[in-house]
């Protein structure tokens, strides 16, 4: 921590990865909580102490501790020679990522906080060395992901509440339906969550493992509990009230697990580029890959939680309650849909943006209603804000670099 106090870009740095930690659970807490606080299930308080405790805990206990100096392998760091091109890229990237998510923020607009850094990352690259040192085969997935992520998020989340409503709301007798099919879509989406948690949380890389070892064991335990406490203890005197009460639960489970994952994963868009100034203070120079210290874990972790509290409630509007009406049911749906497209989206190796799905499974449960149950005007808000995320950041990064390099 001498550091600290001997290095100005250190501490640069350090206030812009808290600057970015604060955005990211500004505006990523609609990714874990929206459908829940829409749908009734939990209140926006609530939903602030529970994001924020597992956000926090996510990244601080599961965050890797080891990361890409340039996220994603987005720009060739073999043609970074000069240590402080790496300080004053970080902190441009890193500012320039945040300023775009409190302007999202502001608007209520849930835009993708990796893209944002992306975007960064490539403003300061081509400043510094020109396009040619952008991997546009990796820039072209991130625009595939802008397109893909979506419509799979959309179309899975059709089908799967066509599917619940099918089985259960449907039926002449919906708390009785749901006593039997209840179980079979808690187990269900237990054994997306076991196995996510082990290649999300753990950063396990096989989905054999995953599924065999985690997501079999959490799927039957759900099973087997949902299905028995529903037989002694669940009475209803409205039908459908009943029916969606008992997803209520679990959609409080599913939010949580969605913060912790996303705690474990997104903090190293805030604190990868403090690690490579870190590494280079300390070391004088940094690799591909950089140690991250656990207190620049804590630092993100802390950052988040604190993000999520303060200005997560807007996008989280926009996403639970403005796209489209949601119950406890349709609720369930987004959240299921959306962590099976991402596992297995990660299973393919296809890029994908879990904001995106996650805004594309509201839409696509909005859909089984039919369009006129969906905000169009907040829907063309949103994509467009997703298509000018990159470019805006790239422009804001190359500017603050670009100072940086004449004054620094």
């Amino acid at each position: 921590m001498i550091e600290l106090l001997s290095d100005p870009w250190l501490l640069i740095t350090i206030v812009a990865g808290l600057f970015m930690a604060w955005a990211i659970g500004a505006n990523d807490a609609a990714n874990s909580m929206s459908t829940a606080v829409g749908a009734g299930a939990i209140t926006p308080k609530q939903a602030v102490i529970i994001a924020g405790v597992l956000e926090f805990t996510g990244a601080y206990l599961f965050g890797k501790t080891v990361t890409e100096t340039v996220r994603k392998g987005i720009i060739d760091a073999s043609r970074i020679t000069e240590p402080h091109v790496i300080v004053y890229g970080s902190i441009a990237a890193l500012l320039a990522a945040s300023l775009w998510l409190l302007f999202a923020s502001k608007f209520g607009l849930p835009v993708s906080t990796t893209h944002s850094i992306i975007g960064g990352i490539v403003g300061y690259g081509m400043v510094y060395a020109g396009t040619s040192i952008v991997n546009w085969g990796k820039m072209a997935q991130v625009v595939a992901s802008w397109i893909l992520s979506p419509i799979f998020g959309a179309i899975v989340a059709f089908v799967v509440i066509k599917l619940v409503s099918k089985t259960i709301l449907q039926q002449k007798d919906p708390v009785e339906s749901a006593k039997k099919w209840a179980p079979v879509w808690i187990g269900l989406a237990f054994v997306v969550i076991g196995s996510m948690f082990y290649i999300k949380v753990m950063h396990g890389n096989s989905l054999f493992v995953a599924v065999s070892r985690y997501g079999l064991a959490a799927g039957i335990g759900a099973f087997l509990i949902s299905f028995a406490l529903l037989r002694r203890n669940f009475k209803a005197t409205d039908p459908y009230l009943g029916a969606e009460a008992i997803f209520r639960n679990v959609q409080v489970l599913t939010s949580a697990y969605v913060a912790l994952s996303h705690g474990a994963n997104d903090v190293a868009n805030a604190v990868g580029p403090v690690a490579a100034v870190y590494a280079v203070a300390t070391m004088g120079l940094a690799g591909m890959k950089v140690p991250v210290p656990r207190w620049i874990l804590a630092m993100g972790g802390l950052g988040i939680a604190i993000g999520v509290a303060t200005y997560g409630y807007k996008v989280m509007e926009t996403v639970g309650k403005k796209i489209t009406e949601l119950t406890n049911t349709r609720g369930f749906s987004i959240d299921f849909s959306a962590a099976t497209v991402v596992l297995i989206a990660s299973w393919l190796g296809l890029p994908i943006s879990t904001t995106h799905t996650v805004v594309g499974a509201v839409i696509g449960v909005g859909l089984a209603r039919g369009v006129k149950a969906i905000n169009k005007d907040i829907v063309k808000d949103i994509i467009i804000s997703w298509f000018v995320t990159v470019p805006v950041a790239a422009i804001i990064a190359g500017i603050v670099f670009k100072v940086l390099m004449i004054v620094g």
